[in-house]
């Protein structure tokens, strides 16, 4: 595997991601996605939604909205536990949260553990400032990773809301509303693609960690009875996903969160770590809720969220499975994985077919060809995402487009002109065939799932 400062230089010279706000000087730890970047993002999301929604006919899709009642995040116990335990280096001035160091020096899990027992435990056992070796720190404070912004017109007069530190709020709070407009019946599932904001002390790792960031979670609900089941069939259906999608079997590994290390909401919780140049780390988290999220809605929105099955004429609260992942960290994950080194043909990127952000570029060999290409181009191009591309001799062009990705180049060759034909050019082993272009689009749509 690349190493991270190759990775981040390859997705910065190859149009995936830019710095963010670049020719201002940036601003840390943002990210502008370029034209590869955007693509691949997107059909990351498209395969994800194509296997955990249009594919199960018991989910359904949602986009709530961004901003919502602040009393949202009362319920779900963000604005009252949503935080770190920060301090600071009074030698180097540098910041860290107690619990990492604590964790990453001393093998303990502090989770639970109040402010000033952290204190205490980083005294007595000597942890160092990573930074620059010293023991001399702050008083733990509290760090809120909620950002807060005012609703309404004048400044300081406006509401303070928060935007959201997840989506999985916004599909609880549409649960009931779900359930009456499509007549569902569960086991049921809610799943939402967006973005998510948190204040984090300490982003990183390039896309890994940023304060600004998309989902794409599920909320599976079900019977009490049956939540263990489930929680093992999404395990497997995520782990089989990545599988099925190219990521190798030696770089993921499912990880059970021991019961210190559990979120308040959670009886059982398994990540599927995946390891990154950085070290082995989460991926994509299973959760199974319980019925924590709607009972805690109920609680402060005064509302009934339980569900009556008209079959067996049941009323219970809902338990929550929940496959959660980031998608950018799983683009990461992606080109990580795809990007390797072949002899005598330099860096090539190893995706799926149809995670690759261009599937098809056209080549004209010769000047003369190139209106005849460009017909081939829009003969495909409405079903297809292609590129164009003329300069440099076909070898560099071919070059070229292993390095992005690209599964097939279509090249318009010497003879195309006369019989109608072109060569195509698979990216995985070189082969290359000649068919008729009026059998391109058939050709193609065998290769592609979607």
């Amino acid at each position: 595997m690349k190493t991270m400062e190759e990775i981040v230089n390859y997705c910065k010279e190859n149009g995936f991601l830019f710095p963010g706000s670049q020719i201002y000087g940036g601003l840390a730890n943002a990210w502008d996605y370029g034209p590869l970047g955007i693509e691949l993002k997107k059909n990351i999301q498209e395969a994800w939604w194509k296997k955990f929604v249009q594919e199960h006919e018991e989910n359904y899709g949602l986009d709530a909205a961004i901003l919502m009642n602040p009393n949202v995040w009362v319920a779900s116990g963000h604005v009252g536990g949503f935080s770190d335990p920060l301090m600071d280096c009074k030698d180097c001035k540098t910041r860290h949260r107690a619990d990492h160091l604590i964790e990453e020096q001393a093998k303990v899990n502090p989770a639970g553990w109040s402010f000033e027992k952290m204190e205490k435990f980083i005294k007595d056992n000597g942890i160092k400032c990573p930074n620059c070796g010293s023991t001399n720190f702050s008083e733990i404070k509290e760090f809120q990773l909620m950002f807060k912004t005012q609703q309404g017109v004048v400044s300081g007069e406006g509401s303070e809301i928060y935007l959201r530190p997840e989506t999985a709020q916004g599909i609880f709070v549409n649960f009931k509303n779900v359930v009456r407009s499509m007549r569902a019946k569960l086991p049921m599932g809610i799943a939402q693609v967006g973005k998510a904001f948190r204040n984090e002390i300490t982003p990183g790792n390039f896309i890994f960690r940023t304060r600004e960031f998309e989902q794409m979670e599920l909320e599976f609900f079900c019977n009490p009875c049956e939540a263990n089941k489930w929680y093992e069939y999404w395990k497997e259906t995520c782990m089989n996903w990545l599988l099925f999608y190219g990521i190798n079997k030696d770089y993921v590994v499912f990880r059970d969160h021991e019961p210190t290390e559990l979120s308040h909401y959670s009886s059982g919780t398994a990540d599927i770590e995946f390891k990154f140049p950085f070290g082995q780390s989460e991926l994509w988290g299973i959760a199974n809720r319980t019925d924590y999220d709607l009972n805690a809605h109920m609680k402060v929105s005064k509302e009934d969220l339980t569900y009556h099955d008209p079959i067996t004429n049941e009323k219970y609260v809902p338990y929550v499975i929940e496959p959660s992942l980031g998608l950018n960290r799983m683009l990461l994950a992606f080109i990580c994985n795809a990007l390797v080194n072949i002899e005598d043909r330099g860096d090539v990127l190893m995706i799926h077919p149809d995670l690759a952000p261009i599937k098809i570029c056209i080549l004209p060999l010769q000047k003369q060809q190139i209106d005849f290409a460009h017909d081939v181009y829009k003969k495909i191009a409405n079903k297809f995402v292609c590129s164009f591309e003329t300069s440099g001799n076909i070898g560099k062009r071919y070059k070229r487009q292993d390095l992005i990705g690209t599964p097939y180049c279509v090249t318009i060759d010497f003879d195309s002109l006369e019989d109608n034909m072109v060569t195509i050019r698979d990216r995985n082993t070189t082969e290359q065939i000649r068919i008729s272009i009026d059998e391109l689009e058939n050709y193609f749509e065998d290769k592609f799932n979607f």
